[in-house]
């Protein structure tokens, strides 16, 4: 179960709020939260990315 990069609430694939971004699905609980990923994406991006050490 992948999990909101902006909350970090687990959320099921199926849910209507996922963008594609560089190549990868970002999944969200929210519009709220999905907007702000896409507004901010390098903030949430980044982080994980260093996280998962890439």
């Amino acid at each position: 179960m992948p999990r909101d990069p902006v909350c970090g609430m687990r959320v099921d694939e199926d849910t209507p709020y996922n963008l594609e971004y560089d190549d990868e699905t970002y999944y969200f609980c929210s519009a709220s939260c999905a907007q702000e990923f896409q507004e901010n994406s390098e903030d949430y991006v980044s982080p994980l990315q260093e996280s998962l050490g890439e």
